[in-house]
């Protein structure tokens, strides 16, 4: 993920994003196997890693949760353009 550029590395944050949300719901009428869950624990690692490395290197994705910047000083959710700015994927 270092060697992406910032639009490359959310567009890999959203589809490992929709892998991970289209297996869990796979795994809700599949419970039992097996492979699919291998999968799904993958995607969720490869997910998690792939946000800790975009917010270690750009910053907060949403105002809560995964980059542990919760409580820091200054507030860095609002340092960079909005994820949804146009101007972000340019």
């Amino acid at each position: 993920m270092a060697s992406m550029s910032r639009a490359e590395q959310i567009r890999k944050i959203q589809e490992l994003c929709f892998a991970c949300v289209d297996m869990n719901l796979y795994l809700d009428n599949n419970p039992e196997d097996k492979n699919a869950l291998n999968i799904y624990n993958s995607l969720g690692s490869q997910f998690h890693q792939a946000v800790c490395a975009y917010e270690k290197k750009y910053g907060p994705l949403m105002n809560f949760g995964h980059g542990g910047n919760m409580g820091t000083c200054p507030f860095q959710w609002v340092d960079d353009p909005w994820p949804w700015q146009r101007e972000f994927y340019e």
